[in-house]
């Protein structure tokens, strides 16, 4: 099945970096979308449904209605794409896990693994397992008033189909403020990449650069790169970028795309256009090609995720009540991080969610040592507790008594 999640992902991308701002950073707006599909996979519908309920806020930050999205999550997790490692997790502080099965277990992906609350050392090792070591640490720190935590890892590391080429960092352009601190940049080979300049109702004229990466049983990634005039605000880019991606996966050539005989030769912010005289097979002897230059580049970020427009407050509570837990509060993070280079590209993020409670006020406590210095007696009693909650004959009946007077001493082995 197609997942026909790129409008409700585009959407929520938009909102992930807007909370995010301009500053240099990596994100995974799936990673984070994903946790919300599980939420919304274990959720019951309000009596009442509407906007206000916290299933309705959680629709609106997926995009679309709950069913739909856990599906998606679903198709997505339990069919793992070969480039892009994938991982969920749903895990309950310990004796908070029934052995009875539960409805909130089956609406999970097969793939979600679900298990008790490991300590933090464990969590790091799920993060460092799931990103085959790109990312080294869990974003939250498990404490004792976590009741429960899910998890989404997302990575990949490719090889471009065809290599960059190296050129001097000075090709970024006269106007550009890199060129004072690189040596190098990147140049597209001949063949194998594409380009474009394209016109867009939201950011004017931008330039697209296309890499691919080497496919792997017919599956493939492609990393998009997207610039509009200096004075055009991040989220305007970002926001035509994921416009632009719904047709890249299959090499469509984006709406709006200008031919270079439409444009003036000579010098823009984004662009240096020339013409010469060539030997060409194109119909009309106008032929078109497009270079791109772009610098290496690497980011590794946080990201706080408890804003109301992500989406989680609502997540929170719908998983609290499909696990019957007395959630007062939560706490969402993202940690991702991402090398562009002249070979390939990696990524990954770990995105984690918990629920918690109140930890009790404080006050006093006494603890009494008790020393059994004199006789005293002793009665073992059988437990007989069946899985379907039944007790059984044995259940209470005192097995073995006595009345120690003659301790020993413990051995020495």
């Amino acid at each position: 099945m197609t997942t026909d999640l790129h409008g409700p992902l585009a959407a929520y991308a938009e909102r992930l970096h807007a909370t995010i701002g301009d500053r240099h950073h990596v994100a995974s707006p799936l990673g984070a979308w994903l946790l919300l599909a599980l939420s919304a996979a274990t959720a019951d519908a309000d009596p009442v449904p509407g906007p206000e309920t916290a299933t309705g806020r959680l629709a609106d930050a997926l995009g679309t209605d709950l069913a739909r999205a856990a599906e998606v999550a679903r198709t997505l997790l339990d069919a793992p794409h070969p480039l892009v490692a994938s991982a969920t997790a749903l895990w309950l502080r310990p004796g908070r896990l029934t052995d009875e099965p539960a409805g909130w277990r089956a609406a999970l992906p097969t793939a979600t693994e679900v298990g008790t609350l490991p300590d933090q050392a464990g969590l790091d090792a799920w993060a460092r397992e799931h990103t085959d070591g790109l990312i080294e640490t869990f974003p939250l720190k498990v404490h004792p008033d976590v009741v429960f935590a899910l998890a989404s890892a997302l990575a990949t590391r490719i090889s471009w189909a065809q290599p960059f080429e190296v050129t001097d960092a000075r090709a970024l352009g006269p106007a550009s403020a890199w060129t004072r601190d690189l040596r190098r940049a990147l140049r597209s080979p001949g063949h194998g990449h594409q380009g474009a300049i394209v016109t867009t109702d939201r950011a004017g004229d931008v330039i697209v650069h296309a890499a691919r990466a080497q496919a792997t049983d017919g599956a493939g990634l492609v990393v998009l790169s997207v610039a509009a005039a200096p004075h055009v605000t991040s989220a305007d880019v970002l926001a035509v970028a994921y416009d632009l991606s719904a047709g890249a996966a299959d090499g469509a050539q984006p709406a709006g795309r200008r031919s270079l005989f439409d444009l003036p030769l000579g010098d823009t912010a984004l662009w240096t256009l020339r013409e010469e005289r060539v030997r060409t097979r194109a119909r009309d002897g106008r032929e078109e090609r497009h270079s791109a230059v772009l610098p290496c580049w690497s980011a590794r970020s946080e990201h706080d995720l408890t804003a109301e427009s992500l989406g989680f407050p609502a997540a929170t509570a719908a998983l609290a009540g499909a696990l019957a837990q007395p959630v007062q509060g939560f706490e969402a993070r993202q940690v991702a991080m991402a090398r562009y280079g002249r070979y390939g590209f990696e990524a990954a993020a770990v995105t984690g969610m918990f629920g918690t409670v109140s930890l009790p006020p404080e006050g006093v406590a006494r603890t009494a040592e008790m020393r059994f210095g004199h006789p005293y007696a002793v009665v073992a009693v059988a437990t007989d507790t069946r899985a379907d909650g039944v007790t059984g004959p044995w259940h209470g009946v005192p097995v073995f008594s006595a009345w120690v007077t003659e301790p020993d001493d413990l051995p020495d082995a």
